[in-house]
């Protein structure tokens, strides 16, 4: 790179490359340079302060997406009247950018385009040198932790903003803007995951005539929604999830926003009924869960065909799945989950062949799912915590792409399907709380790549199967592979060209407005640690766990079930097991959770458990076992006395019970005195036991003898068991 230092330079753009290391000092020799774009690169090291000293005639400058570090003295571009671009996003957090000059306190360039993005402002406030740019297109300060208030004041001294994000920092304050104030030029506003308070402006509709993008998720914004977002017909996106909002969703806005694509207003506290009729034909993605809607939802007010996700879950809406859900034919994400939805699962749910993620969870629905249902992309099955009866559905059984089936809590009975073993692919399947019955199936030890297998509290029998060391449960180091994201989690990305140009150099600077729309993560409860947890994103990657409680399981524990030495979580519990605790079980080296309680094994509890490093929940209590507690050392060192509880034969700590045998007081050695007269004692009591002994039966033999109804049982008592009695008699 030292060759180009060398020649006479206005531009020099060298993004998207792949160069590394640091850079040369002697770029600084490029004085005739205007155009330095070093962008998505892989350069490091710290930048120069004396870089840009003799760059006077630089316009462009743009270091973004590189893996700079210690600091950069942005002030020191003040005297540099020609800037125009200065862009900085940074990969590094702990970049610091110096923004002020202590000699000169307002610079002599007029920026146009400004992005210092995800770095560590000196001040950790907004700039104080932009109180003099009164001629600003952009300005990107998201991702850098600032204080202060909110700086409308930037809209107001620079009427031709296109695009202004603060997003991701710690702002406060309220988004006071002027009813009469207009920035028709503005097309992308994020003031998203701050803490702005108070209401939106009333008048924000028409203050914002041409925004496309607003984003203000994550903040603690009250009031309702204003009917003027009715006056956006430009607006694609909107983000005003994760506040405090209330009030009905205005008719207004629903009418108006005739180019919505994305519509985010999860987790608020808006209430009523959904409206009868909207105009969101363009609606892509529709997100209203974690809200208090009530009632029926009307089939107008869902008018928009190319719907791919919804989420009303989290409400209380009531009635039937309405039927004509099936018009979606794009929807592969629909969560209607904890509502009160009731009856059966209607048969248009057979158009909808793309569903990947479906979530009727918590609900009345009943009693089946439709036979037609074409399940062959289905990825994600909650149905838990309904009125599902009958055997397991047969229909799931073409759904050989799940990962997650959640069948828990509801009336489900019958055998675990020998058609299960298809569901290759499966990660989690959960069907806790049903009335399944008959043996643990051989065919489940055949999905292998099971990491969360739940079958507690059902009226299964039989024998635990000792193939269900197959079975994964976290023993292969877990892979990122995005299978715990479901294909709906993407990012919808809005780009706009700015122009940046004088009569010899023409640049077209590319934002992208990002929106995330996945859909409610994938979320698993599972009782570990003694209690019910959930587990969703990538945590689920690492999660394992078997729990087979509360049946009617006999037999012993398969010394096998100590070669899932991934696995987290292990409960047995509430069964009739017995046995010995395997010695395998020191195998586990990853379990958390181990819960044998209410069984019947018997024997020690094996001694090189005690190497269990990260076991944190553990309990035998309520079985047969015998000997010495493990040593009081390790994890073992912090389990109290209910772990051991119920066994009459264990002892040693933290038990009451002491494994010191109480040894008898020594034998006193007596006198020669004392043992004539203990002799003679003897002699006396054998002399006196045998006369009165053989006085008693003669008397016995005597009364039978004269009496006449028992003498002949006598002569054949004494016949057969007396032989040397016979002649006598």
């Amino acid at each position: 790179m030292e060759g180009l230092c060398k020649l006479n330079l206005e531009e020099l753009d060298l993004s998207y490359n792949g160069f590394e290391g640091s850079l040369p000092a002697c770029l600084n020799n490029l004085t005739s340079l205007r155009l330095l774009d070093l962008a998505k690169n892989d350069f490091c090291g710290t930048v120069p302060s004396s870089l840009f000293s003799n760059m006077k005639s630089l316009e462009y400058i743009s270091l973004s997406e590189n893996h700079f570090e210690g600091s950069i003295y942005f002030g020191s571009l003040f005297n540099h009247s020609r800037l125009e671009v200065f862009d900085l996003q940074s990969n590094n957090k702990d970049l610091k950018v110096e923004t002020e000059n202590p000699t000169r306190s307002f610079p002599l360039f007029q920026l146009k385009i400004l992005r210092l993005s995800n770095c560590t402002l000196n001040w950790r406030v907004v700039p104080s040198f932009l109180l003099s740019q009164y001629d600003l297109r952009v300005v990107d300060l998201s991702y850098n932790n600032m204080t202060g208030g909110v700086p409308t004041w930037l809209l107001d001294n620079n009427t031709k903003l296109d695009f202004l994000s603060f997003g991701s920092n710690r702002l406060t304050g309220v988004l006071d803007l002027p009813s009469n104030s207009k920035h028709s030029h503005m097309f992308s506003l994020d003031f998203s995951s701050n803490c702005i308070h108070g209401e939106l402006p009333p008048f924000i509709g028409s203050i914002f005539p041409r925004l496309e993008s607003l984003n203000l998720f994550g903040n603690a914004l009250q009031g309702n929604i204003p009917s003027s977002m009715g006056d956006m017909e430009r607006l694609k996106s909107l983000d005003l999830s994760n506040n405090n909002l209330s009030g009905q969703l205005p008719e207004h806005m629903m009418m108006g926003c005739i180019s919505l694509e994305i519509l985010k207003l999860s987790n608020n506290n808006l209430h009523g009924t959904l409206p009868t009729k909207s105009n969101l034909t363009r609606l892509n993605f529709l997100f209203l869960n974690n809200n208090d809607f009530s009632g029926e939802i009307s089939r107008g007010f869902f008018n928009c065909y190319f719907l791919r996700i919804l989420d009303i879950s989290y409400n209380s809406l009531m009635g039937q799945v309405p039927d004509w859900i099936g018009d979606f034919s794009a929807l592969h994400t629909l969560s209607l989950s904890r509502n009160h939805f009731d009856g059966a699962v209607p048969t248009s749910f057979c158009k909808l062949n793309g569903l990947h993620f479906l979530d009727l969870s918590h609900n009345k629905i009943g009693t089946t799912l439709p036979p037609c249902a074409n399940l062959t992309k289905m990825r994600f099955l909650h149905l838990e915590s309904n009125k599902l009866t009958g055997h397991i559905p047969n229909v799931l059984s073409q759904a050989t792409s799940l990962v997650t089936l959640n069948l828990r809590d509801n009336k489900l009975s019958g055998p675990i399907p020998p058609w299960i073993s298809l569901l290759s692919k499966l990660r989690v399947l959960l069907l806790k709380g049903n009335e399944l019955e008959d043996s643990i199936p051989l065919h489940l030890c055949q999905l292998k790549s099971i990491s969360i297998l739940d079958l507690s509290h059902n009226h299964l029998s039989g024998t635990i199967p000792s193939c269900l060391d197959n079975i994964t449960f976290g023993r292969e180091a877990p892979l990122m592979d995005y299978t715990f994201i479901t294909d709906a989690e993407s990012v919808f990305s809005e780009s706009q060209l700015i122009p940046f140009h004088d009569s010899q150099l023409f640049v077209y600077t590319a934002l992208s407005v990002d929106f995330e729309v996945s859909a409610e993560s994938e979320e698993i409860e599972f009782i570990t640690k003694s209690r019910s947890e959930s587990y969703m994103g990538n945590i689920l990657y690492f999660m394992s766990g078997l729990d087979l409680s509360g049946n009617k399981l006999t037999g012993p524990i398969p010394q096998k079930i100590g070669n899932l030495s991934g696995i987290h979580t292990l409960n047995l519990s509430y069964n009739q097991l017995i046995g010995s605790i395997p010695e395998t079980f020191s195998n586990l080296k990853e379990i958390e959770s181990l819960d044998l309680s209410h069984n019947g094994l018997i024997g020690q509890i094996p001694p090189q458990m005690v190497e269990l490093n990260f076991l944190s929940v553990f309990t035998v209590a309520h079985n047969n076992l015998s000997g010495k507690t493990p040593e009081r050392k390790f994890q073992f060192a912090t389990f109290e006395r209910s772990s051991y509880e119920g066994n009459p034969l264990l002892c040693g700590l933290p038990l009451e019970r002491s494994c010191t045998p109480i040894s008898a007081p020594p034998a006193v050695k007596p006198l020669v005195s004392n043992n004539r007269e203990n002799n003679s004692w003897e002699a006396i009591f054998l002399w006196s036991f045998g006369g009165s002994y053989g006085v008693a039966f003669l008397g016995i033999v005597a009364f039978l003898y004269l009496n006449s109804s028992y003498r002949e049982l006598l002569f054949y008592f004494i016949g057969k068991h007396v032989p040397f009695l016979r002649l006598w008699v």
